[in-house]
């Protein structure tokens, strides 16, 4: 169900967005920004972006193949004198934009050998290669040897390599980069650099969720200082990364705010501005608002792609909505878009959380048939489905083939397993399943424990529910919310309600309260114990035992 905000945003969508189909003949003001900040549309409207003019571009430029590059530069090296470094500039540029990076820096380092005088032109295409591929020392490296070579860096070199250190997670050290920059004056940051930092810490924000306000507020307030401290206006990617956070934390009246902002600004969304909303507004359980997103993006002459249409088919899926989502699938396969493994894993998720396990593996099939190589998400998805409707040796069979395929199991895996084990009944097969593994990182899962605990619980395994929470002491584990009210319940459903009255308390103590969903389960473990029990045993005390508990747990 979509929620007040969420729908405040819809509706500004719907009577606001209208900007982003309109041409742009004269900028509007804002208090925000300095009056003489220009805004992106009129930028784009501007003779500068004119191609016209622009002089042909060279036979280094319009390289049509990997071997196209090699010829061409053995042929380069091959001259007296060399070629200047502008020419090998373009070669290497044409090679890095087919996103041939590994190849590129080979030439980039045969350019060196042969005496060419790179400049810094050259050091940031071959920069920007081992950030793209993930290798951000090897760019930090290439830095000193722009210093060794008197090649001055400029602010793309340390945009670059900010990205880089963005695409490998490492945010802390973008800041402490962004930081050094500033406080050092080695380079005037632009709207790239902010950017690029804002975008890492909401990028990082998603990740880590312990830290996800703080690190949106972290880049609010570096858009704040950009904008007020440098006077840089801001552009389609700095607002794109601050909606996709705050998307994700679910603040729609700060991302209907941002949106207002981008219309006074005529900022016009792009594709990927719209694809976060396509994405959050399906895992808010809005497709309506969705769909109508995507219409804007069509009417704007944005074409969703594959991925766009995943974010729908899973929204549908979520909801419950199988044919809708399969009609969709149909429709755009006949439109010639090619479905993904992820288009697929929605499909098949959708299927098993209806119970349709037919229709699943009938997807899962199709899956093979089609070429593509099912992942370890697929196989979890399928694994699972089957547990659901108590197809344990299926879902056995199907995990033995899974490792035949060559996808090694992963935490998530076994958890699945283990949960479905437990929940058809299966806890001894489930405990050997455990024992066998014997990976640390398993036997060090809480998660799993509690699994294991709720599920020795519901078959009234006491005895195996004491043992299990006693190995959480002696490695040191220290017992969530989930593990606390397994055990409490697994107390109620014998009738020990002192012991489970006991362990709440110390639930609490510990620091570890129930939320409200978790108070819910556990009176309605106690009501339930409670009728049982009064008809057995009319037993005055045990009913002060309940009365005790049930007090307890409506105080807190």
């Amino acid at each position: 169900m979509m929620t007040r905000s969420s729908s405040r945003l819809h509706s500004f969508f719907k009577l606001k967005c209208n900007f982003i189909s309109n041409s742009v003949t004269t900028p509007l003001s804002s208090s925000r920004f300095t009056p003489n900040s220009t805004s992106l549309p009129s930028l784009l409207h501007s003779t500068s972006f004119s191609n016209n003019g622009d002089p042909p571009l060279s036979r280094y430029q319009t390289v049509t193949s990997l071997d196209h590059a090699f010829n061409l530069f053995d042929e380069m090296i091959l001259r007296k004198p060399l070629p200047s470094v502008v020419k090998f500039n373009q070669l290497l540029s044409a090679v890095a934009k087919m996103n041939h990076f590994s190849s590129c820096l080979h030439l980039f380092k045969q350019m060196c050998a042969v005496g060419v005088p790179v400049s810094e032109y050259s050091m940031n295409i071959a920069i920007r290669c081992c950030c793209q591929m993930s290798r951000t020392n090897d760019g930090f490296a290439l830095l000193g040897c722009c210093f060794r070579r008197a090649v001055v860096p400029n602010v793309f070199t340390f945009n670059t390599l900010l990205d880089g250190l963005v695409i490998e997670n490492k945010i802390a050290e973008a800041e402490r980069l962004f930081k050094k920059l500033i406080n050092q004056k080695i380079c005037e940051p632009d709207v790239v650099t902010y950017s690029t930092v804002i975008n890492g810490l909401c990028k990082f924000a998603i990740i880590d969720s312990l830290c996800k306000d703080k690190m949106i507020d972290d880049a609010f307030k570096l858009f704040n200082e950009m904008v007020f401290a440098k006077g840089i206006q801001p552009d389609v990617i700095t607002y794109t990364s601050l909606i996709y956070g705050l998307c994700n934390l679910c603040r729609w009246d700060e991302v209907s705010k941002l949106l207002k902002e981008m219309e006074d600004l005529r900022i016009s969304p792009n594709f990927q501005t719209f694809s976060i909303l396509v994405d959050a507004f399906c895992k808010e359980g809005s497709v309506d608002e969705a769909e109508a997103v995507i219409d804007i993006m069509v009417e704007r002459g944005e074409v969703p792609n594959i991925v766009t249409y995943n974010s729908l088919i899973n929204g549908y899926c979520l909801q419950g909505e199988m044919s809708k989502a399969k009609t969709l699938l149909d429709s755009l396969m006949s439109r010639g878009l090619i479905p993904d493994v992820i288009t697929y894993n929605s499909l098949l998720n959708g299927y098993c959380k209806s119970l349709k396990i037919e229709e699943a593996i009938h997807m899962f099939h199709e899956v093979t048939r089609k070429g593509l190589n099912p992942d370890v998400i697929f196989y979890n998805t399928m694994i699972q489905g089957l547990f659901r409707v108590g197809r344990c040796g299926d879902a056995c069979q199907l995990f033995d083939e899974m490792q035949a395929q060559g996808q090694t199991p992963n935490e998530y895996t076994y958890g699945i397993i283990l949960d479905g084990l437990c929940s058809n009944h299966q806890v001894e097969e489930a405990l050997s399943l455990f024992h066998l593994v014997g990976d640390s990182k398993l036997k060090n899962n809480i998660v799993v424990y509690s699994i294991l605990i709720d599920g020795a619980g519901k078959c009234g395994k006491l005895d195996i529910v004491r043992a299990l929470f006693h190995e959480l002491h002696v490695k040191g584990l220290q017992p969530d919310v989930r593990t606390y009210t397994a055990m409490i319940r697994g107390f109620c459903r014998v009738g020990l309600l002192r012991e489970a009255k006991n362990l709440f308390l110390k639930m609490g103590e510990r620091g570890c309260p129930p939320d409200n969903v978790r108070y819910c389960v556990l009176l309605m473990d106690i009501l339930r114990t409670s009728i049982s029990m009064m008809w057995r045993f009319f037993y005055s005390k045990w009913i002060e035992e309940v009365t005790h508990l049930m007090l307890l747990l409506y105080r807190c």
